[in-house]
């Protein structure tokens, strides 16, 4: 099922990574490419709530898209918060914390997937209150500015970003905690 509704909605996160990049090389003032930016992002990033009803929906889960999907996120966030650090609008250590962790927990999944123990590091709610957290925020520092002329969306953005570093290193623990038993049975 790789050409489902679904799936194709997903690769459209991995496709807008470079739209999304490129919005900040246009000859646009800086407010309008905050805003294109902006838009962008919470679209595409919409898209991750409407695949994964649709595939359900439609009855067109599928191996493929269960694998593809967390890997849109990642990539988006990834590329986002890198346009950010490049932008001033978040700490590198922040990026450091969050792209860390993603690769650190995508490869314990695998490891676990491997040897038959996935389902110790199935996605937790911590995870999905980590991935809110850093929905919001993100958007909210691409806008960089005054929303409906009250919003400071630059402050709350770096509160945001922040908020979802603590929660993606509470995440890790967990994800890790769990996984403990598997590795010390491993390495006897």
């Amino acid at each position: 099922m790789f050409w489902t509704l679904p799936t194709i909605m997903t690769w459209t996160r991995i496709v807008a990574i470079p739209l999304i990049v490129g919005v900040f090389y246009l000859p646009l003032n800086e407010p309008m490419r905050n805003l294109v930016a902006t838009v962008m992002f919470i679209v595409f990033a919409a898209t991750d709530w409407l695949d994964g009803f649709l595939a359900r929906r439609l009855n067109q889960t599928s191996a493929f898209g269960a694998f593809l999907d967390p890997v849109a996120d990642k990539f988006l966030v990834c590329a986002s918060l890198l346009v950010l650090v490049h932008l001033n609008r978040a700490d590198v250590f922040v990026a450091l914390i969050i792209i860390g962790r993603e690769i650190a927990i995508s490869a314990l999944r695998e490891w676990m997937a491997q040897i038959g123990a996935g389902k110790s590091v199935a996605v937790h709610m911590i995870g999905k209150v980590k991935t809110v957290v850093q929905m919001v925020a993100i958007p909210f520092l691409l806008f960089d500015g005054l929303l409906f002329g009250v919003i400071d969306t630059g402050t709350w953005g770096q509160w945001l970003i922040w908020i979802s570093a603590v929660l993606t290193v509470w995440s890790m623990i967990y994800y890790l905690q769990k996984a403990i038993p598997e590795i010390r049975a491993r390495a006897k």
